[in-house]
């Protein structure tokens, strides 16, 4: 018998457009997000005029469970590729907000048939201190979170584009952290969705007013949405031959992802609500080695509690027995023997892990496995009851 569990699918990647009525910033070229179920992060567009300066920061330092940092997931260049704290260029600011005063008002705060803002558009584009001159002036007619057609306020569309000093700046002036689009994904969905930690960053650093334990209308949480992309790059990595730098790369910055929400607090236990699935389900259900080592690894005082958690009857334990022709089956069944895993519970049809195995020589090797540690789990606790 296997495990059933539902599978949920990734949106495909929305692809921006712009439109040609609103005015340029001294030059036009279009911009659009790669159409990729890996989602990799766009060429910056580049800026007319005289170079931006820049002061790098990275303001976030607080050691994640079970590492040091956020960022030591990732190699020297990823990291410093996603500090954020470039300082605008009031040259360009002042002009951008001369030109949007002298705009048509319709044109600066009206939306287009798409729904987008002046704001939308820019903030797609990358055009920071256009951006910035735009959102003082749809916050000043109470506009700063209008939706486009798919529910997206210009902070969303910000977070899609990988844009973090505009998300940033956008969420100094006041936009609504927790806004959410058509599919109910906030800020933070979208961020982990992608793969972008300077992304979500720039909306962590907002805390407490970011809400990590926000559902989606999947009953998802961005901890839950950061496990199933990780899980979804680690298997295109594994069948890419583990020789695409490309993937490699992208699985860390997911990775990190997941290491930043537990940082910043995201709860470890939060189970999603179509099937009650834990971050470890999802884990272990997809066979994903890397995020099941970093999981079990953090120090938890009911990591046992944890551990043996049920998704619709099923423990993780049950969930790797099913797990059959996966190359780290047999790791994963350890790894959560050694964090307290019970091969004693059962289902709601009756089974124990062991009747999930597959058969042959390997399901009979590991059905073993499982009955010699429940067995020393009856006798440790005849042991406790004899001296009570």
């Amino acid at each position: 018998m296997a495990v059933s569990c539902e599978q949920w699918t990734a949106a495909p990647e929305p692809t921006l457009g712009y439109y040609p009525s609103y005015p340029e910033p001294g030059y036009a070229a279009a911009y659009s997000l790669p159409v990729s179920s890996e989602y990799g992060t766009q060429q910056q567009l580049p800026v007319s005029g005289d170079t931006m300066s820049q002061t790098y920061d990275c303001p976030m330092s607080a050691a994640g469970p079970g590492s040091a940092s956020p960022w030591s997931l990732l190699g020297l260049n990823q990291t410093k590729q996603m500090c954020f704290g470039l300082s605008m260029d009031a040259t360009k600011l002042e002009e951008a907000r001369m030109q949007l005063s002298g705009m048509d008002y319709s044109r600066a705060t009206g939306q287009d048939e798409d729904g987008d803002t002046i704001l939308h558009i820019y903030s797609a584009k990358g055009h920071r201190e256009w951006a910035f001159a735009a959102a003082e002036r749809l916050r000043d007619v109470g506009r700063l979170d209008a939706k486009e057609h798919k529910g997206k306020t210009a902070l969303l569309v910000a977070v899609t584009a990988n844009q973090p000093e505009i998300a940033q700046d956008l969420l100094s002036l006041g936009t609504d952290i927790n806004a959410c689009d058509v599919k109910g994904q906030t800020a933070l969905h979208l961020a982990v969705h992608y793969g972008f930690p300077g992304v979500l960053q720039a909306v962590l650093s907002s805390r407490p007013a970011v809400n990590l334990e926000a559902r989606n209308f999947e009953g998802m949480t961005p901890l839950h949405c950061a496990a199933i992309s990780h899980g979804a790059t680690m298997k295109a990595f594994s069948t890419s031959g583990l020789t695409d730098v490309s993937l490699q790369t992208k699985a860390a910055e997911k990775l990190s992802c997941v290491q930043m929400l537990l940082t910043a607090g995201a709860s470890l236990c939060s189970q999603e609500i179509k099937s009650n699935k834990t971050v470890l389900h999802l884990a272990v259900k997809e066979g994903n080695i890397d995020l099941v080592r970093y999981l079990l690894r953090i120090p938890l005082a009911n990591m046992k509690d944890f551990v043996n958690m049920k998704a619709h009857g099923h423990t993780a334990l049950h969930m790797a027995a099913g797990l059959h022709g996966n190359p780290h089956q047999e790791e994963i069944l350890r790894l959560l023997l050694s964090r307290g895993g019970d091969p004693s519970i059962r289902n709601l049809e009756n089974d124990q892990p062991a009747h999930l195995l597959q058969s042959g020589p390997q399901g009979e090797q590991l059905k073993l496995m499982l009955k010699k540690r429940s067995a020393s789990s009856r006798r440790r606790y005849v042991s406790l009851q004899d001296q009570e």
